[in-house]
């Protein structure tokens, strides 16, 4: 592991008032940063009484740490969670997106934590078949994403990334702002990815948890949130249509309104 990063990125929005509620710390995928949650998620979360955060994780967003991305790992990402958390007047429920949800299993696996849930998560058998079934999709996708320059954007990019990551009800000033915050990937955390198998394990340390993605993903499909939901011994939740970056749909809310019945029931 790295040495901790001093400057991470964070966003809090308070509960109008006292509810008793645990606080929420989102946690965002890969090539992403913390604004993703921003838009609806947090401020929909804080009018509902839950305080609701999110942070870049290191070599993202405007946190410290983009010279040495390379070398970053899930651990050092998950040493970043644990900052901010214990950075909260109370220990918070987690909720990690896609390559944000690996860094919560790896958290739940190591530490006594309440409950968290898992958005789109990547599935048990890691980032091997779901490269292999994108580049049989689309097989400029992964070589364009591998050169990633956010800096320098291409039509040709976009294009490819889109119906993987949007669908197309997305609207244009969403999926633009969207674009802004593309971030180039640890090789490092990728190859954490793709060996997943060899590190996660199904104990939860007692913690409750919630299996949640969207019917039309095509990153993490039905069949890959049904296999990590069997991982642990849970249910998935299926929303319809979507797509991977659920939290921006137009239908974002059932989603939000989902994963709040499941908390407000613990």
């Amino acid at each position: 592991m790295h040495p901790s990063e001093p400057r991470l990125e964070t966003w809090s929005y308070a509960a109008p008032s006292k509810s008793g509620r645990p606080p929420l710390l989102f946690v965002h995928g890969g090539y992403a940063d913390g604004w993703c949650w921003t838009p609806h998620f947090l401020p929909w979360f804080a009018r509902a009484g839950w305080p609701a955060h999110a942070l870049s994780l290191r070599g993202h967003g405007g946190s410290g740490g983009a010279g040495t991305l390379f070398a970053h790992s899930l651990d050092d990402y998950a040493a970043d969670v644990e900052r901010v958390a214990g950075a909260l007047p109370e220990a918070p429920i987690l909720v990690g997106h896609s390559m944000g949800a690996a860094i919560v299993e790896r958290l739940i696996a190591t530490r006594p934590l309440r409950a968290a849930v898992l958005v789109a998560p990547v599935p048990p058998a890691g980032l091997v078949p779901v490269a292999a079934r994108l580049a049989a999709e689309r097989p400029d996708t992964l070589l364009q994403m591998a050169r990633l320059d956010p800096t320098r954007l291409t039509a040709d990019l976009l294009e490819a990334l889109r119906p993987f990551y949007f669908s197309d009800r997305v609207e244009s000033a969403m999926l633009a702002e969207a674009v802004r915050h593309l971030s180039a990937e640890s090789p490092r955390a990728i190859l954490d990815l793709s060996l997943r198998l060899h590190w996660i394990r199904p104990e939860r340390n007692g913690a409750h948890l919630m299996v949640i993605g969207a019917e039309g993903d095509r990153i993490c499909t039905p069949a890959d949130l049904a296999a990590t939901a069997r991982h642990h011994g849970v249910e998935a939740t299926l929303l319809p249509g979507m797509a991977h970056m659920l939290m921006l749909e137009p239908d974002w809310e059932i989603a939000a309104r989902a994963i709040a019945g499941w908390l407000a029931a613990l």
